[in-house]
């Protein structure tokens, strides 16, 4: 399962390049940056402060913070969001008399808002590969003492469209050592984002989870939410979100125990991305049961990425589960620590 995981996500790879192989045509847009330098080519998009731009003479990306653009002029139609949650679709170009403000052409009329509240802006005739996130990294850990090994699989695929995303995850650790039992963890979800207005979504996904601490099979927990942007800027995104979930459980214990349960769910989400080549994305999520009397779980994880040349990372990672009614030997809480290294296609 876990072999045949690695090959489903290096599949999605492969067919991705596959499908988007061939000549784009190019674009001339332009940018003046805060130290003078002009570049002409095809804006890729802006997202979490970077803006991509493939210049008229290179095959390869250049990605420019957002808040070293002094104008920008450009052809290309986008949707755009800015900072209190509007979106717009619509060419753009920044103001001849003052550069710090650009106006966005759509169908409503012309909309003119400061350079630094655009925290988004995506080319929406777009091809498959630019709309698609992907990432995976690796992790493997030896000692000579037991001869413990230790090897972990990561991967993130997201795909964006116009007022929504689509995104899935897949992470596994399998340890062994001489004289013990082989543990394992597997973690995946999968799920979709809906945008409205004024900075709210709407959100569902599924989670599953699998691990030998908590003689756990399989939880599956399939949530709705509603929630907002507290802050939704070039330098970080902060949301809550608030719902209800059900949660299915299968357990390994002597009693081969199975639960199912009504659940609440709310927390918070924090995205950091202008500290330089360090990314921080964080979530918080609490699952107070609405069936089993006074039982709550609680779902953390916090991830730091160096982001390396060539789109190359390393990936620090911790996640917590915490159950407050177990089953019978079982922990109430699995965490793990994780160092990856790997390559994401944004």
């Amino acid at each position: 399962m876990f072999a045949k995981a690695i090959s489903t996500v290096m599949g999605v790879i492969a067919f991705s390049f596959f499908v988007v192989s061939g000549p784009i045509s190019a674009q001339q847009d332009t940018l003046l940056l805060n130290n003078s330098d002009r570049i002409i080519g095809e804006i890729k998009g802006m997202n979490n402060g970077v803006l991509t731009i493939e210049p008229e003479y290179s095959d390869k990306d250049f990605k420019i913070t957002w808040i070293d653009v002094q104008s920008i002029r450009s052809s290309q139609y986008y949707m755009l969001t800015v900072e209190n949650g509007d979106r717009f679709s619509g060419s753009i170009s920044t103001r001849e008399k003052d550069s710090a403000q650009v106006t966005i052409y759509h169908f409503a009329g012309n909309k003119t808002v400061p350079v630094g509240a655009i925290v988004s802006l995506r080319p929406i005739k777009e091809n498959f590969l630019s709309r698609l996130d992907i990432s995976i990294s690796l992790g493997f850990n030896f000692t000579k003492s037991n001869s413990l090994r230790q090897f972990s699989v990561r991967s993130l695929v997201k795909y964006s469209g116009k007022e929504w995303t689509l995104n899935s995850s897949f992470n596994a650790i399998r340890s062994s050592q001489d004289e013990a039992s082989k543990t394992t963890r597997t973690d995946a979800n999968i799920g979709g984002v809906y945008l409205l207005k004024n900075d709210w979504f709407t959100a569902v996904n599924a989670d599953f989870l699998s691990n030998d601490e908590q003689q756990l099979n399989l939880r599956v927990t399939s949530r709705a939410i509603a929630g907002s942007f507290l802050i939704h800027s070039n330098k970080l995104y902060l949301a809550w979100g608030a719902g209800v979930a059900w949660n299915n459980e299968k357990f390994n214990d002597e009693l081969n125990t199975n639960r199912n349960s009504l659940e609440g769910v709310g927390g918070l989400q924090l995205d950091i991305f202008d500290i330089g080549d360090l990314d921080l994305f964080s979530s918080l999520f609490a699952y107070p049961s609405l069936t089993q009397g006074d039982r709550v779980r609680v779902d953390f994880k916090t991830d730091l990425k160096y982001d390396l040349p060539m789109d190359f990372f390393i990936k620090l990672g911790y996640t917590l589960n915490f159950d407050s009614s177990p089953v019978t030997g079982a922990a109430k809480e699995d965490y793990i620590l994780q160092t990856t290294f790997g390559w994401e296609l944004d």
